[in-house]
């Protein structure tokens, strides 16, 4: 599969768990393949903000998955991001719990939807999101 300009293209859902994958095994260690049901891909959502104190645009494209992970497996995950330079804690809570936070990407209030066939999320902008 091509896009029209000759570039090779692999389906969204292909990358995402592909990437999902790569960053859940170098932040937690984890290998998605192990898990008792793939990760899914409940929403995308497009991100062109301002960031406080830098300048220029910033560009992300969020893909939001939903995995089942084991007690036994969290359990067993380091306290802190393994990639991450700053300490960054590993928090769970339960998906209800995190349904009512204030996340980035902005996905708290569709947590709870199940995914239909529209997984795109409304775009994150500067008058969309507040950065805290």
């Amino acid at each position: 599969m091509t896009t029209p300009e000759g570039v090779p293209a692999v389906p969204v859902r292909v990358c995402a768990v592909a990437g999902l994958a790569r960053e859940l095994r170098e932040e937690l260690g984890l290998d998605v393949a192990a898990l008792p049901e793939p990760p899914r891909l409940l929403r995308v959502q497009d991100q062109s903000t301002t960031r406080p104190g830098r300048p220029g645009t910033f560009r992300r494209l969020h893909l939001i998955h939903l995995l089942a992970v084991p007690r036994e497996v969290r359990a067993a995950f380091p306290a802190v991001e393994l990639d991450a330079e700053d300490g960054t804690r590993v928090v769970w809570v339960p998906l209800a719990e995190a349904a009512g936070l204030h996340l980035y990407p902005a996905a708290g209030p569709v947590l709870l939807d199940a995914a239909g066939p529209d997984v795109l999320l409304p775009p994150l902008t500067d008058l969309t999101y507040a950065w805290r």
